[in-house]
């Protein structure tokens, strides 16, 4: 049976069996817990409702009984790394900047450089030198949580929760919404594994992860979905990372496959998830469906009406080799003021 077909089957088992067309994902009682979880409302999903002044969104949600929850899940203490490993030669979306890094000062520089008080003879006899590099480099590459700031809409251009460029841009960093306000995230995570669940190593290019793939994982995978989770979706295209990303064509067809609009409502509308992310530099689909109204709905979506982080690059191949699905997810990002994404992050899953 080709692909295409298999995938056309599952579609039509899943109507039958999972109940899709009359909503059972609710009458499972997958959800709840909805009306124990703050903010979030089953059919509409988080929103502009933390109060005018919020720049945070969806990720208010999180509270001490929560991450407790969450840490609670680590019975093992194994912890999956969940950061890709970055150089100058990674991959990255064509929209962001290349980066560079550069030996700022190193050992035979600083020797050299004879007006450095610090590396006189005297008072420094065993000759003590140092590293350090200078970064040229996009605030959205590698591993990464995109900010709300990160997209903007309208002849306006504004954000989510209705800050606009006129009054909050600037050629210094955005002055709401950076990603000094995302705060450090403790939570439960959830991996669908897309991939395995179609039985393929790597989706194919420009694969669109619909409903039916969501069910077909979580049917697999004898998981159900909350409202609060961190939703990670594989694609498998990190199993092609190699050490550093090296590979742009190969990694770049892969790159392509994701989650489509109507995929992004349900994770957020029906399950209430927090955050979501993949494995690759754009969470959705891509090229955007016919019909839309930007070339990234689903970022329009998630970070602007819904306020809903994004995580890209997720490394989730240790989680799906072991066939772990449901962990503690922790994630802080770097406080740089200013800027629109955490970047070059180093994510962990503790099961």
């Amino acid at each position: 049976m080709s692909f295409s077909r298999f995938r056309l089957a599952l579609f039509g088992a899943a109507l039958i069996a999972a109940g899709w067309l009359a909503g059972s994902h609710l009458a499972n009682g997958q959800n709840d817990s909805a009306t124990k979880i703050k903010g979030w409302k089953p059919g509409v999903g988080w929103g502009w409702i933390w109060g005018k002044e919020d720049q945070v969104g969806a990720l208010n949600a999180m509270t001490d009984q929560s991450r407790a929850a969450a840490l609670s899940i680590a019975k093992q203490g194994k912890v999956y790394d969940l950061g890709a490993t970055y150089s100058r030669r990674s991959y990255k979306w064509p929209g962001h900047s290349p980066g560079e890094i550069i030996s700022f000062r190193s050992p035979n520089g600083v020797s050299a450089q004879k007006d450095v008080d610090a590396v006189k003879p005297e008072g420094n006899p065993s000759h003590t030198r140092w590293h350090s590099n200078a970064l040229f480099i996009n605030d959205n590459v590698a591993t990464q949580i995109d900010g709300l700031a990160h997209i903007t809409v309208g002849e306006d251009n504004h954000w989510y929760n209705g800050y606009k460029e006129a009054e909050f841009g600037g050629d210094f960093g955005v002055m709401r919404c950076d990603v000094t306000n995302i705060p450090p995230i403790v939570a439960r995570g959830v991996m669908l594994d897309i991939a395995a669940a179609r039985d393929v190593d790597v989706l194919p290019s420009h694969y669109a992860i619909t409903p039916v793939d969501v069910d077909a994982a979580l049917t697999r995978q004898k998981l159900k979905l909350l409202p609060g989770d961190v939703v990670l979706i594989r694609t498998g295209t990190l199993s092609l990372w190699g050490a550093d990303g090296d590979d742009h064509k190969t990694i770049g067809d892969a790159d392509s496959a994701g989650i489509t609009l109507e995929t992004a409502k349900l994770l957020v509308e029906r399950y209430g998830a927090m955050l979501i992310g993949s494995d690759t530099s754009g969470l959705e689909v891509a090229p955007a469906a016919s019909g839309s109204d930007s070339f990234i709905p689903v970022h329009k979506y998630l970070l602007v009406e819904q306020g809903v982080h994004i995580g890209e690059f997720h490394n989730l191949e240790g989680l799906s080799k072991d066939k772990v699905y449901e962990f503690c997810y922790v994630c802080s990002v770097n406080k740089i003021a200013g800027a629109v994404a955490g970047f070059t992050l180093r994510p962990i899953a503790i099961k």
